[in-house]
């Protein structure tokens, strides 16, 4: 029971570790969705597993003898630190894929030339700059 449940966990440090490395070294490649949802699937996994341990087993975790205690201990501890890596590796690729969208949008605008000015009845003058649809891969 416990071996199923470290394995995954190996797994998925094995898996972060790769897509942690892959954002860093190309963060737009085309390995990235396959990762993502492995990642999703091991997770998933281990989610039931812990679930499903729990519901048969009252205080499984109290039952590990030190070795399996000690093995999952370094594990999650492992997990923990790659977790946050990989967290900080996200957050850039957000913040990168972001930039790059603004940017487009701008140069979209710029291109476009739609910006209009109107004065209102105040004499206030209005600037109204809309935004154009960017489509990505054929859909908006």
């Amino acid at each position: 029971m416990i071996d199923r449940l470290t394995d995954v966990l190996e797994s998925l440090l094995l898996l972060m570790d790769e897509e942690t490395r892959h954002l860093r070294d190309s963060p737009f490649g085309s390995a990235l969705p396959e990762l993502a949802a492995t990642k999703v699937r091991l997770v998933g996994q281990l989610d039931q597993m812990t679930a499903a341990y729990g519901r048969s087993t009252a205080g499984w975790d109290r039952a590990l003898d030190d070795a399996q205690r000690t093995r999952l201990a370094d594990l999650l501890a492992r997990l923990e630190a790659t977790s946050a890596a990989n967290a900080a590796a996200l957050e850039r690729q957000i913040d990168l894929s972001v930039e790059v969208i603004g940017a487009i949008t701008s140069e979209a605008k710029r291109l476009a030339g739609r910006a209009t000015a109107t004065y209102g009845a105040q004499g206030h003058l209005s600037r109204f700059d809309p935004t154009m649809p960017i489509a990505i891969n054929s859909s908006y």
